[in-house]
């Protein structure tokens, strides 16, 4: 069984600032981006200034 850890992803979409919760099992690029594109779909190709950290 894999490890899953809740990370909280804080982003700006077209400028406007944000954030979002996700379980991943690591906080790569990849896993971000596609946790990102299942919540925006092709709005993340919008997405700037991702910040991701472990949620308390």
């Amino acid at each position: 069984m894999s490890q899953t850890t809740k990370y909280v992803i804080k982003y700006k979409l077209d400028g406007e600032q944000r954030f979002d919760f996700a379980i991943l099992p690591d906080n790569s690029p990849e896993q971000v981006m596609a946790a990102l594109k299942s919540l925006h779909g092709d709005d993340a190709a919008k997405i700037t200034d991702i910040k991701v950290s472990k949620a308390l």
